[in-house]
């Protein structure tokens, strides 16, 4: 696997314990739909899903991780989550959330922006 795939991943299990701490319940991980993807898929109250990319860097140089979540990204990701909501026959509300996550040899830090978009 190449080091920036294990950085993903290792990045997706952070948010994932991250999550789990703060009381979600993990649904599902990387779902996909046609070329779309949805990194996390979790739930704490019983009247809202929330649909998580994350984010992962090993450095800011370029930026900041949650600026790389692009109107292109965005669009693949409502397009992925509507068909979850469809095919599982959800009532619930869909937030949109990212975990950005700096990890490197000197730096891990993770910020979870809640409502990080919307989809209409």
């Amino acid at each position: 696997m190449a080091s920036h795939n294990e950085l993903g991943k290792l990045g997706e299990d952070l948010a994932v314990a991250h999550l789990q701490a703060k009381g979600y319940t993990i649904l599902t991980r990387n779902y996909r739909f046609d070329k779309a993807e949805i990194d996390i898929i979790a739930q704490r109250e019983e009247d809202t899903i929330v649909m998580v990319e994350v984010k992962t860097r090993n450095s800011s140089f370029f930026g900041d991780p949650q600026s790389f979540v692009t109107s292109r990204k965005i669009k693949s990701l409502v397009k992925a989550a509507h068909e979850y909501v469809i095919a599982n026959e959800i009532e619930a509300e869909v937030r949109f959330d990212i975990i950005a996550i700096l990890k490197n040899q000197h730096q891990e830090s993770l910020q979870h922006f809640k409502n990080a978009f919307y989809h209409f």
